[in-house]
């Protein structure tokens, strides 16, 4: 649920994601700056648009819609939203891609796709409405699935262009019309290292605004055939021993708690 920005007394402390373009700032701590408004460093934001979306320790958390690395914004920076990863707060990541995500969906809604009239913002939820032909927008949440898959006493990991140097992650991959769930699994898998599966079980779900998905992940054990890396989609992959990893993604990812689950099995 989100709605419109009613604003808080100046006196109510509130966290405040300010959201420009796929960047977050961040204060000199280099954390979502957190507070009252008349202790923070920000401009007036009656020119701004402002959108109450959640709370995150029993405070009120705001939206707010910057310009390109706006410079109205004093005492922090703008950052890529990753940076948040390096202080291992994932309830506070969790909201800051929520806010990045809604901030996304605004900004790529302003005209219906439909008939091209403007839209407007609904009070009540967080959706546009084009009143010419009355077609409704909600934000855009892609499905994905991400696996952990064991051989024995060793896991598939494999290292993403996208990813940290060095960094090395589970598979993961987007589901594509009409398929399930595991049928995705099964594609992905054998696209990107040309290797088949079995024993493949549900665990858990999370949101992952790198753009807009939901993770959903399994583990998964090797049945048959001999590794091959898709080098369009991987700089690198391996089986390696669970007592002798690489860098793994953070405690609180999915990624990280599915190798976890995975080495326990």
């Amino acid at each position: 649920m989100a709605t419109l920005y009613s604003k808080p007394a100046d006196d109510e402390p509130a966290w405040w994601f300010v959201v420009s373009s796929d960047h977050l700032f961040l204060d000199a701590a280099g954390e979502g700056p957190f507070g009252c408004l008349q202790e923070l460093s920000f401009p007036d934001l009656d020119e701004y648009r402002v959108v109450e979306i959640g709370e995150l320790r029993e405070r009120s958390c705001y939206l707010v819609m910057a310009d390109y690395m706006d410079e109205q914004f004093t005492g922090g920076e703008f950052a890529p939203l990753r940076q948040l990863l390096a202080v291992e707060d994932m309830e506070k990541f969790a909201m800051a891609g929520r806010a990045r995500q809604f901030s996304d969906f605004l900004n790529t809604h302003r005209f219906c796709g439909r008939c091209g009239a403007r839209m407007q913002a609904i009070e009540w939820e967080l959706a546009m409405h084009c009143n010419q032909c009355q077609h409704r927008c909600y934000p855009r949440v892609s499905p994905c699935i991400i696996v952990a898959i064991r051989k024995g006493d060793n896991i598939l990991l494999a290292q993403g262009k996208r990813h940290k140097a060095g960094l090395h992650s589970i598979l993961a991959g987007f589901v594509e019309a009409g398929e399930s769930l595991e049928q995705a699994l099964e594609r992905e898998v054998y696209e990107e290292a040309g290797i088949r599966v079995k024993n493949i079980q549900y665990h858990l779900s999370q949101p992952w605004s790198f753009p807009h998905s939901l993770m959903m992940g399994f583990t998964a054990e090797w049945a048959e055939g001999e590794l091959h890396i898709d080098p369009h989609e991987l700089i690198t992959g391996d089986w390696f021993a669970f007592d002798n990893l690489p860098m793994i993604p953070p405690e609180g990812t999915i990624a990280r708690t599915l190798i976890d689950l995975s080495q326990k099995r």
